[in-house]
């Protein structure tokens, strides 16, 4: 990912207090998951009530223009942690990594899970199993107690305080005293206890006589998943939602209070970020010089009420390497991309996600001001600005590096750490010749290039190392052609079994020989075994041959299109990874 730092924090509760000067304010960040931008009464939300949450934006700084670096958990948390672009009690995982259902039902039937039983830690060590949707529903509770003990008994010392919530990522569930308590089925009354939760944290420190000289940053990590119908969350006017970089996914809700500095009643349009709150927060505790460099811009002229405050200007939209847009003042450039969508599919039910749809953009121009559901293309009106904005993306992809467009950049993670794995070389005879494919691999997983099956460079068991070719529900069906009839004593094809993230073996393997590139025989056939494996691996399917004189070869893996009934992803569409065909 472009970012100089890789920290992947999912859940987490994180205390520091220590022996300070006393005048140094005390500082609690709480970051929800998957909340999305229209999911607090402040923010517009309909069907539940969050009074203690709508109180601090009272007493405090509500944004309007908040985002988040990528709209994916984990790189989302590790851009608020170092302040850059991406990529203790509590969880160490996403809480939908167990091995139960959405409805927190254990798996029954074919269905199996690829994760472990999930644990509450505390310190370094499992405390409690999470065996069940009720043991989810009293997490909120649960970390809501430890904050207030810690703030008890740091009254004296400043400290700071890093209470990330696992709700409302589904699978979303509420204690009993909160069950049935909102207009908005179960949803809603989660939010109505994470509320509650943050009043507790609120009467802590006034119960202490510390809360004019106490911090608060409410947000959220991304926008939410919203193929969940009446269970999930909502982007309030924004458009999709997690899982893409448009304003749903991006833009999340976010509030500050310190009653002793910021003036109440506040509402900024400012742009802000995650990646702003590392260097807002050096800057509280007298920090003024950070010794890495940084992409985040401390808000404290936002904080202070400095006349005409702008801290930032510009932001950059990343998903993964991708640069997916650019806003520089009121005006977002959404460069050519395809995205994962919530557009005309149906929510799934009774828990349950429903399907993604698959959205295509152009290059296209909004202005956030006027159009916050990024409605009207505009880019065919504002030439110029639009040349503005693509000067602001190059100067992006030059420091932070682009995939869509194949660069490279000064900082990012590749140039700075070196990410590429390392390379598994072949020696063959098809090596630089003629490939034909029947289907172009998936734009994810192009491989160096369309001619990756036949380059003498394979990948590792890594689904990500550039080497490998990614076909989603479509099957590897690849012709090479020798340039001459030559002798030909072996064929293998090199596939990637990771089931976790729905690649499986073909279902059958065909290896097909010709003289004329017109009749071609059959010398192997195999059906590899895709039941269910937590075996993460490169198979070779290889066929021995008694020197026959050709010059075509063809290799087929035909794709199981769906995911077994045993996945968790079952009726989803399934991948074929290839890297390299070897003839010899």
């Amino acid at each position: 990912m472009p970012m100089r730092f890789i920290l992947i924090a999912q859940l987490i509760l994180f205390f520091y207090g220590c022996e300070q000067k006393p005048s140094l304010p005390n500082i609690i960040i709480i970051f929800t998951d998957d909340q999305g931008y229209g999911d607090l009464g402040c923010y517009g939300a309909e069907g539940f009530e969050t009074p203690n949450i709508d109180a601090m934006a009272e007493d405090g700084i509500l944004f309007t223009d908040f985002y988040v670096s990528q709209a994916v958990c984990s790189a989302s948390r590790a851009s608020l942690m170092t302040g850059s672009y991406a990529e203790f009690a509590g969880l160490i995982c996403s809480n939908d990594m167990w091995p139960g259902d959405y409805d927190g039902k254990p798996l029954t039937g074919k269905k199996r899970s690829y994760y472990p039983p999930m644990s509450f830690w505390k310190g370094n060590q499992p405390s409690e199993r999470i065996e069940t949707l009720s043991d989810q529903g009293r997490l909120t509770n649960k970390i809501t107690k430890q904050a207030v003990d810690f703030i008890n008994r740091n009254k004296n010392n400043p400290f700071f305080l890093y209470l990330p919530h696992p709700m409302p990522h589904q699978p979303i569930a509420a204690s009993d005293k909160f069950l049935g308590i909102s207009k908005l089925w179960l949803y809603g009354d989660v939010i109505m206890e994470i509320d509650w939760s943050v009043g507790q944290i609120i009467n802590a420190l006034k119960n202490n006589d510390i809360d004019n000289n106490t911090l608060i940053i409410y947000a959220s990590d991304n926008g939410h998943w919203l193929n969940y119908g009446k269970w999930g969350g909502s982007a309030g006017p924004l458009r999709e939602g997690k899982g893409s970089m448009w304003e749903g996914g991006a833009r999340v809700p976010c509030i500050m209070r310190w009653p002793e500095k910021i003036k109440p009643g506040q509402t900024s349009s400012n742009i802000a970020a995650t990646i702003d709150i590392y260097p807002t927060v050096a800057e509280i505790i007298g920090e003024k010089k950070i010794k890495t460099k940084i992409d985040g811009t401390s808000l404290m002229p936002l904080l202070d009420g400095t006349p005409d405050a702008n801290p930032r200007s510009e932001l950059y939209y990343y998903y993964g390497e991708n640069l997916i847009a650019v806003r520089k003042g009121k005006y977002k450039l959404v460069f050519p991309h395809v995205y994962r969508s919530y557009k005309k599919v149906k929510p799934g039910e009774n828990l349950h996600p429903g399907a993604y749809a698959q959205g295509k953009a152009g290059l296209e121009l909004y202005n956030l001001e006027t159009d916050i559901g990024e409605t009207t293309d505009l880019a065919a009106q504002f030439p110029s600005i639009v040349n503005d904005l693509q000067t602001l993306g190059e100067k992006a992809r030059s420091i932070l590096g682009d995939k869509l467009t194949g660069r490279t950049g000064s900082e990012s993670y590749e140039t700075v750490c070196g990410s590429q794995p390392p390379a598994v070389k072949f020696s063959h005879l098809a090596i630089g010749r003629d490939l034909a494919l029947g289907d172009s691999p998936h734009q994810k997983y192009p491989g160096e290039s369309i001619s990756a099956l036949v380059n003498g460079i394979g990948g590792t068991i890594n689904y990500r190392d550039p080497s490998w070719q990614g076909f989603e529900a479509k099957d590897l069906i690849a012709t090479i052609d020798l340039g001459e009839i030559k002798n030909i004593n072996s064929v293998r094809v090199r596939f990637l079994q990771d089931q976790v993230v729905w690649i499986f073996l073909p279902k059958k393997v065909q290896i097909e020989h010709s003289v004329d590139g017109k009749t071609f025989e059959l010398v192997h056939q195999s059906f590899p075994d895709n039941g269910f494996s937590y075996v993460q691996d490169v198979f070779e399917f290889k066929v021995k041959l008694k020197e026959i004189e050709s010059r075509y070869v063809r290799v087929k893996g035909f794709n199981l299109n769906t995911c077994p009934d045993y996945h968790p992803g079952a009726g989803g569409p399934s991948w074929v990874f290839a890297d390299e065909i070897i003839i010899q």
